[in-house]
């Protein structure tokens, strides 16, 4: 169940990442909401890591937490900001993936 809401997690920190993305293109109120949604799913992410923790191993959960924001935050710069797509950037993200599924696979619990 905690290897769930980690996922989760990491999902959320994709999306505080996304608005800080998103804020940079608002304009007048719409800024504090992308701020808003930020908080959100700051709060949100850092609850289920702590969760996730009481028993997960503390370097693989922050391992596989960040790897998730991280892999998740590229795609969405690729598919909503427009962002390039080369051969080293994917490369390197699949190693990135491989990574976090080797991190599952080898951790104890």
């Amino acid at each position: 169940m905690n290897w769930i809401l980690l996922i989760i997690g990491g999902l959320f920190e994709v999306g505080f990442a996304s608005c800080l993305g998103k804020v940079k293109h608002a304009t007048g109120i719409a800024v504090y909401g992308w701020y808003g949604g930020f908080l959100v799913c700051l709060a949100i992410s850092m609850a289920l890591l702590i969760k996730a923790t009481q028993t997960l191993p503390i370097g693989t959960a922050y391992a596989v937490w960040t790897g998730i924001g991280a892999v998740g935050t590229v795609l969405v710069g690729i598919f909503v900001f427009k962002e390039s797509v080369e051969f080293w950037r994917v490369f390197f993200l699949m190693t990135l993936i491989a990574s976090i599924i080797g991190l599952k696979f080898v951790s104890p619990h």
